[in-house]
C-alpha cells in the first residue's frame, strides 16, 4: 500500500523532502508551516492529516516537542506513524503518541537539504538515519527505497555519538574550507579565486574519498612523512595560535591513516615529534 505523508514543518529541509517525495510519486497530502506560502497550509492543522498513514515532523529541534504535542490534540488516521527528521533528539512527546497506538521513530536523512532540486537528485546516494519502533522503522525503510536512499540503523543509546558523526562529516569541511579561505585571502590571493581553487580541491578530495579508502585516499606531507613540510606549515602558522593547533590535532589524526596507507613509520615519527614541538 502505497504510503501517504503529511509534511509538518515547511522550512528547508521539510520542503526538500516534500519535493522529493513527490518526484518519487509518494503521495504528499500535505506540507504546513508557520506561514502562508505557495503549496503550504499555516495555522490550525488542516483536515488532510487525518489521511496521512505518515506524518514526518521537519521542524527545528527547539520546536520538536511542541509539533509533537500538538499531533497528540490533532485528529491523526489510526495506526498513522509519526516520524521527526532530527538526528539528535529523543522527544519524549513520541512516548505519548506511541501509547495512543501510533508507531513513532527517527527519519533523518544524512545530507544537507538547502535546496529541494538538488536534495531530490543526493537522495538517490543519500542514506537515511532511522530508529523506532518496527512499526515506524518499516515506514522509513519504505521512504527511504521510494526516494532511492539507503537505511542507516542508529544503535540503541548512540544517537547523540550518530549525530556528532554527522556533523563532524558535514558540517565540519565547510568550516575548514572557510578557514583555508581566509588564510589564503590574509596572503594576499583574491577572495573570489581563493574560495573557487579550495572549493574544487574539497571537490576532488571528496572524490577521491568516495572511490577509495582512506587510507589510500589521503595526500599531503603527513601521508609522504614529509616533516620539513609540516614544520614550514606550523612556522607560517605561528602568528595564528587557533589555526595552528587545528592543523596540529588534524595532522595527528592523520598520522594512522598514512600508516595504513603504507608510510615510512619513522618519518611518521619525525612528523608526530613536530607535530608535539612547541
Amino acid at each position: 500500500m502505497t504510503p501517504r505523508v503529511f509534511v509538518l514543518g515547511a522550512g528547508r529541509a521539510g520542503r526538500a523532502l516534500a519535493h522529493a517525495m513527490r518526484v518519487a510519486n509518494v503521495p504528499v497530502v500535505g506540507l504546513h508551516g508557520r506561514r502562508p506560502a505557495v503549496d503550504t497550509t499555516s495555522g490550525e492543522l488542516p483536515p488532510s492529516l487525518a489521511t496521512a498513514t505518515i506524518v514526518l515532523v521537519t521542524v527545528r529541534d527547539a520546536e520538536l516537542d511542541s509539533a509533537l504535542l500538538e499531533l497528540v490534540h490533532a485528529s491523526l488516521a489510526p495506526g498513522a506513524v509519526v516520524l521527526h527528521a532530527s538526528g539528535g533528539m529523543e522527544p519524549e512527546a513520541l512516548d505519548t503518541l506511541r501509547a495512543m497506538s501510533h508507531p513513532g521513530g527517527t527519519f533523518h536523512p544524512l545530507l544537507p537539504l538547502t535546496d529541494p532540486t538538488r536534495a531530490t537528485q543526493q537522495l538517490h546516494s543519500a542514506w537515511i538515519g532511522v530508529d523506532g519502533d518496527q512499526g515506524a522503522r518499516a515506514a522509513s525503510r519504505e521512504l527511504a527505497t521510494a526516494l532511492g536512499a539507503r537505511v542507516l540503523e542508529i544503535p540503541a543509546g548512540a544517537k547523540a555519538r550518530y549525530h556528532a558523526a554527522a556533523v563532524i562529516a558535514s558540517n565540519f569541511p565547510v568550516v575548514l574550507l572557510s578557514l583555508a579561505s581566509r588564510l589564503l585571502t590574509a596572503s594576499g590571493v583574491d577572495a573570489d579565486a581563493a574560495r573557487g581553487a579550495l572549493t574544487s580541491l574539497l571537490g576532488a578530495a571528496a572524490e577521491n574519498l568516495i572511490a577509495q579508502e582512506a587510507s589510500t585516499a589521503l595526500t599531503g606531507p603527513v601521508a609522504r612523512g614529509d616533516v620539513d613540510t609540516v614544520r614550514a606549515h606550523l612556522a607560517a602558522l605561528a602568528d595564528l595560535p587557533e589555526l595552528a593547533e587545528i592543523y596540529r590535532a588534524l595532522s595527528r589524526e592523520a598520522l594512522p591513516l598514512a600508516a595504513a596507507g603504507g608510510a615510512d613509520p619513522v618519518r611518521l615519527e619525525l612528523v608526530r615529534r613536530a607535530l608535539e614541538e612547541g
